[in-house]
């Protein structure tokens, strides 16, 4: 019988994969956009059609958002911020401080 491999193990195996770290990172990106995005939208009570309307988008595109499976443009996110009354902020930092 086979040793079974804790969750981390499993996990940092995947991340030291060539490109894994890289995918990982978009993914975590696109979540936490489309976790903003939605979780704004239901504090101001809108609907995912609504936001489509205010947008200029479909609702299945924003649905699709939400959930992380795009990643966004500039354009986009600013078009979103302005729906959602909210001002868009990019940065970038160096690595060393990035958490």
């Amino acid at each position: 019988m086979s040793e079974r491999t804790s969750w981390r193990a499993m996990r940092e195996e995947i991340l030291n994969r060539p490109g894994a770290g890289a995918a990982y990172e978009a993914a975590r990106i696109r979540f936490e956009l489309g976790e903003t995005v939605r979780l704004r939208r239901e504090a101001l009570g809108m609907t995912q059609a609504q936001l489509a309307a205010a947008t200029g988008m479909q609702q299945p595109a924003i649905a699709r958002f939400e959930a992380g499976g795009t990643m966004p443009t500039i354009v986009m996110l600013e078009r979103l911020a302005s729906a959602l009354d909210m001002r868009l902020t990019v940065e970038m930092e160096p690595l060393e401080r990035a958490s």
